[in-house]
C-alpha cells in the first residue's frame, strides 16, 4: 500500500485545515453517526460527532493520536457495515487513491443515509501552475479515473466548490499554491503522493526548475495575477448527497 510506504512522515505537514473542516462539517448536517472512509491520521473527523474511521494502511491507524475514533482496517470498496448503519459516511482527499472510487462511493452511500466527499477535479490540473508548467506528469495519474461530475452523477450528488486559501495548514498537493518555495522542501513533499507517484526523477527535475524560475523571478512574472489572491478556484470540490 502506497501509504505503508510513505505514510511514516505525514504528520509532519499535513492536518486539519480548519476552513476546509467547516465546509465538511456543515455538510454532514445533523448527522450524529458519521463513518469517516479512508480516515488516514483523523484529520477532519468531526470532535461532536460519534465517528467511526476505517483506513487499510497499518503505518497510518499507528498515526493516529489516542483519543481519536476508532478506526477498522477496511477498504472503501468493501465496508463491513450493514445498510445504512451511519447518519453520514465522509472521506477526504481519499477516493483517488481507491481501486474504483465509484464502486467506493457507492458502499458509502450504501452504509449511510448521507454521503459527503471532499477530493480536487483533474478536470482542472491546467488551472494549477505546478502541474502546468513543472508537472506533465500529472496527467497520466488522472488517466481512467472518473472525474468528480461522474462520481456525483453514480450516486445522484451535487457538487460544491471550495476555494483553497493562501494560507492553508493542510499541505495537500495543491495547498501551497501562492507559496511556491514551499515546494521545494523535501519534508512538504514527502506528505503528498502525488510525488511518490510521479517518480524520482521527475520529483528532482520539478525542484530544479522551480528553484531556477523563483531565482530568476519567471515564476513571478508568469503568476503575478495569483500573488494578491486570498483563496483560489483549484478544482476542490465537496460531492454532498
Amino acid at each position: 500500500m502506497l501509504y505503508d510506504e510513505i505514510g511514516i512522515t505525514y504528520p509532519a505537514t499535513r492536518r486539519t485545515e480548519p476552513r476546509i473542516a467547516a465546509r465538511i462539517w456543515a455538510a454532514l448536517g445533523d448527522a450524529v453517526t458519521v463513518l469517516n472512509v479512508g480516515a488516514g491520521t483523523g484529520s477532519y473527523e468531526p470532535p461532536d460527532r460519534d465517528v467511526t474511521a476505517v483506513e487499510p494502511s497499518a503505518v497510518m491507524r499507528a498515526q493516529r493520536p489516542a483519543a481519536a475514533a476508532p478506526c477498522l482496517a477496511a477498504t472503501a470498496d468493501s465496508l463491513p457495515f450493514a445498510d445504512q448503519s451511519f447518519d453520514a459516511a465522509m472521506s477526504v482527499l481519499s477516493d483517488h487513491h481507491w481501486p474504483d472510487p465509484i464502486a467506493g462511493i457507492r458502499e458509502m452511500r450504501r452504509v449511510a443515509r448521507r454521503v459527503v466527499l471532499f477530493n480536487f477535479d483533474a478536470e482542472y490540473a491546467r488551472e494549477f501552475w505546478l502541474t502546468r508548467d513543472y508537472l506533465p506528469e500529472f496527467a497520466a495519474l488522472a488517466t481512467g479515473h472518473p472525474t468528480m461530475t461522474q462520481r456525483a452523477e453514480a450516486i445522484g450528488a451535487w457538487l460544491e466548490p471550495v476555494p483553497i486559501p493562501w494560507d492553508c495548514v493542510d499541505g495537500f498537493f495543491h495547498a501551497y499554491w501562492r507559496r511556491p518555495e514551499q515546494y521545494l522542501r523535501q519534508e512538504v513533499r514527502r506528505g503528498i503522493s502525488v510525488f511518490a507517484a510521479i517518480g524520482r526523477q521527475a520529483e528532482l527535475r520539478m525542484t530544479r526548475e522551480l528553484g531556477d524560475d523563483l531565482a530568476s523571478g519567471r515564476w513571478r512574472a508568469r503568476n503575478v495575477d495569483i500573488t494578491g489572491l486570498t483563496a483560489a478556484e483549484l478544482g476542490a470540490r465537496l460531492l454532498i448527497a
